[in-house]
C-alpha cells in the first residue's frame, strides 16, 4: 500500500510576496558593471522576500559576479543593505526572473523581514476564515500591503 507523501517545505523563512492583486513596482536595485567597467544602478522590480533571499525580475541579464551587493528600498521601512547571490535564473523574451539569496544581512533586518512576512500570512489567514478584523495595527508589512481590506485609519500619526 502506497503511503501519500506530503511535501515538507525547504525554505527556513517565510516569505513575503510583494505582488498582490496588481503589480506595484518597489525600488530595489543592485549595481552590475557597464562594459566601460564602471558601476551602474540596474532596477529591478521585487515579486517575492524572505530573510533568507529573494526573487527579483529584470529586464537585463543579472550580472556575472560571486557576490551582489543590494540595496533594498522598502515602503515604510529604513534602507536594507545585503550582500547576496545569483542562485538561479529563468529567462524569457528578455525578462528575467532571479532567485537571490542573502549570504550576509544584519540580525534585525533578518528579524524585521521574518515578522513583516508572518504579519502579511496571519493577514491572509484571517482573511481566508473570513475574520471582521482583518488588518491589524501592529502589522509591520502595512507599507507594502495593497490588500482591498487594507485600514489605513489604524496607522495614522496620532
Amino acid at each position: 500500500m502506497k503511503k501519500n507523501k506530503v511535501s515538507d517545505e525547504r525554505r527556513k523563512h517565510v516569505r513575503l510576496p510583494m505582488l498582490h492583486g496588481i503589480l506595484e513596482p518597489v525600488e530595489v536595485e543592485f549595481i552590475t558593471k557597464t562594459e566601460s567597467g564602471k558601476n551602474r544602478a540596474q532596477p529591478a522590480i521585487l515579486s517575492d522576500l524572505s530573510a533568507g533571499g529573494m526573487r527579483l525580475i529584470t529586464f537585463l541579464e543579472p550580472p556575472h559576479s560571486n557576490e551582489l551587493n543590494i540595496i533594498l528600498k522598502l515602503a515604510g521601512i529604513k534602507e536594507i543593505p545585503v550582500i547576496g547571490k545569483i542562485s538561479w535564473v529563468k529567462e524569457k523574451g528578455g525578462v528575467f526572473m532571479n532567485g537571490i539569496s542573502f549570504s550576509s544581512i544584519s540580525a534585525d533586518d533578518r528579524k524585521r523581514i521574518n515578522e513583516m512576512a508572518e504579519n502579511y500570512t496571519d493577514c491572509d489567514t484571517r482573511l481566508a476564515l473570513k475574520l471582521p478584523e482583518v488588518c491589524v495595527e501592529t502589522c509591520g508589512a502595512h507599507g507594502l500591503c495593497n490588500k482591498p481590506q487594507k485600514d489605513e485609519s489604524l496607522f495614522k500619526k496620532k
